[in-house]
């Protein structure tokens, strides 16, 4: 897929699947070892059970780092948010067989449960790019992402009050395929869902976020006066960012470290 076709189903879609982003030859690679560093690395407070998540991944594993600068990826976030695109998460996902199915809700900076949300109604523009990588392959049986497709056009989510229930199927709800070593790309606005794990492998993959130099990501960042406000004060919950340890910043591809250099400590 082209950029401007990727742009084009963007808009319309909200989302659209980009194949060979990391070639075939490296994604059992990449896919072993976000594995193990999720079995090291396991967060205790994991979203839900058989769920795998792992926050700030990039600091555990480099293994896929030298893809995230791909230029399909790249030229699509300048073309929505102009130069000075830079990561604002890198989280692992695996969803082991058994997973139940999550609820619907739109991500950060659009997810009303986050202390840092933009509030409903919010502007009809792209302000963050959600990007799915696809170290499995994604299958209806293994839980492929749900998704409704142009609901990323709509002004609010399920996880406001809208009158949906989160958790209940949607009509015109479809699944995320594609091969492994793709990447799922989709304005975080979308409404998407985890997927029932109904193989009896894992469905591994990445989540990495793409935003503007000029959103403000402070809220995620431990010891910010940002957090502390707005979400250690009130005692509300927030996605946490650990720092980049400039070590690892420094062995990063020099195409890659740009997209990190605000996480640096």
């Amino acid at each position: 897929m082209d950029l401007e076709n990727l742009l084009l189903r963007l808009r319309i879609d909200g989302w659209c699947v980009v194949e060979g982003v990391i070639p075939k030859g490296d994604v059992e690679r990449v896919r072993r070892s976000v594995l193990e560093t999720v079995g090291r690395r396991q967060n205790p407070q994991a979203p839900r059970q058989n769920i795998g998540f792992v926050a700030g991944l990039i600091n555990f594993d480099q293994s896929f780092a030298p893809y995230l600068a791909d230029p399909r990826l790249i030229g699509a976030a300048e073309r929505l948010f102009g130069p000075h695109v830079r990561i604002s998460m890198t989280s692992a996902i695996i969803n082991y067989p058994g997973n139940e199915r999550g609820g619907w809700h739109a991500d950060w900076p659009y997810n009303q449960n986050n202390a840092g949300h933009i509030p409903a109604p919010y502007p009809d523009a792209p302000m963050h790019l959600t990007t799915l990588w696809m170290l499995s392959e994604f299958m209806v049986e293994n839980g492929g992402t749900l998704v409704v497709p142009g609901s990323h056009r709509t002004s609010d989510n399920p996880t406001g009050d809208i009158g949906l229930d989160p958790k209940a199927p949607y009509p015109s709800e479809i699944q995320a395929t594609g091969p492994e070593g793709s990447v799922m790309v989709f304005d975080s606005r979308l409404w998407h869902a985890t997927a029932p794990n109904r193989s009896d492998e894992p469905r591994v993959a990445l989540a990495v976020r793409y935003a503007p130099w000029w959103l403000n990501l402070e809220v995620m960042r431990p010891g910010s006066v940002e957090r502390a406000r707005m979400v250690d004060e009130p005692g509300k919950t927030e996605n946490q960012v650990p720092p980049v340890p400039k070590a690892v910043y420094d062995a990063l591809p020099a195409n890659v470290k740009p997209l990190y250099r605000h996480w640096v400590r």
